[in-house]
């Protein structure tokens, strides 16, 4: 069999609810990668709170996070860096403007320095893994640099105000995307920048097709990579939305849905 290039989402994907990987999902991943094929993941998360998983999985390949808009090889720097980053002046318009739709919070990341708009424990420990830099504070002054994702933590009314006007005012500049819930954030990071961007650089250096790209997700930030990948995986617990989206469907991240299909349809 001509190899497959597997890509993982995490989050309602290959983890479990309890944020842990299955030892079933692991023995096939194992045994996918035994047989030629090739293992990467593609997040939403920044790297830092996501290695702990690529080191689990012992994997040797392109990463991709902030859904896109940072792709790096973590084991062989001569692969390349691509990072896609948000203009500083159009981020701080979009400050001014949130703050007016009275939000909970705003935090905005460039690779691993983390700030907030305001203090917030509970955002504080979400984002405290991997031992970021954080800074606290309004973003209009401490941010220096363009920025790879903004997140604007919202009243659950004032959600869909803030993405209007991020399509009214920004559409040019920024693509957004509504958090699962129970959590009401808008993320934000450059235009045209998305998992299967990302994916793509990575199944064109290992010359893969992409009739032989095999994607798993369960949100909206899952849509362009399903739709890009030969067999688009939706897990059972997906959104609607991306279930008409993929091609194919399988059980959910607590049944062992990324194993399952994967035993099926590679055989093994």
């Amino acid at each position: 069999m001509k190899p497959y290039l597997i890509a993982l989402d995490l989050d309602g994907t290959l983890l479990k609810d309890d944020k842990t990987i299955s030892d079933l999902s692991k023995t096939v991943i194992q045994r996918a990668r035994a047989e030629g094929h090739i293992v990467c993941i593609a997040t939403g998360r920044p790297y830092r709170s996501s290695s702990l998983y690529y080191n689990e999985l012992a994997l040797n390949t392109p990463i991709v996070n902030f859904n896109g808009a940072y792709v790096h090889h973590p084991k062989d720097t001569a692969w390349g860096i691509h990072h896609k980053t948000l203009e500083l002046n159009t981020v701080k318009d979009i400050i001014e403007v949130a703050e007016k739709h009275n939000i909970h919070n705003m935090l905005a990341e460039i690779i691993d320095d983390v700030y907030f708009h305001y203090h917030d424990e509970k955002l504080l420990d979400v984002f405290s893994m991997g031992d970021p830099n954080v800074t606290v504070g309004d973003l209009r002054e401490n941010l220096g640099d363009n920025v790879t994702s903004i997140l604007i933590h919202s009243k659950e009314t004032e959600v869909e105000k803030i993405r209007h006007y991020l399509s009214e005012v920004h559409a040019e500049v920024v693509d957004h995307r509504r958090w699962g819930a129970p959590w009401h954030v808008i993320e934000i990071i450059k235009a045209g920048i998305n998992k299967a961007v990302g994916l793509d650089k990575i199944a064109a250096h290992f010359d893969i097709p992409q009739e032989r790209v095999i994607a798993f997700g369960d949100e909206d930030n899952d849509l362009e990579m399903l739709e890009y990948a030969g067999h688009g995986v939706a897990m059972g617990n997906a959104i609607d939305k991306l279930k008409t989206v993929a091609n194919k469907e399988t059980r959910t991240n607590e049944e062992d849905g990324v194993a399952l299909y994967l035993k099926k349809t590679l055989d093994l």
